[in-house]
């Protein structure tokens, strides 16, 4: 394990994240979960989606 990270979780161990932050990470990652399982059910709208694009050459 890196020093550096030792002392980031040292840190963090004195003064955890508020309630606050928490709840924020919470609520992005239960938004995220949400898109994810949508998308895999096929309800998500195409007007949503990303069209992939060939690979082209870069233009000189």
């Amino acid at each position: 394990m890196n020093y550096t990270w030792l002392l980031r979780m040292a840190r963090w161990a004195r003064r955890p994240p508020s309630m606050t932050q928490v709840k924020i990470v919470a609520v992005v990652a239960l938004a995220v979960i949400a898109i994810v399982v949508i998308e895999k059910l096929g309800y998500w709208p195409d007007w949503a989606s990303v069209n992939p694009r060939a690979l082209r050459a870069p233009r000189p």
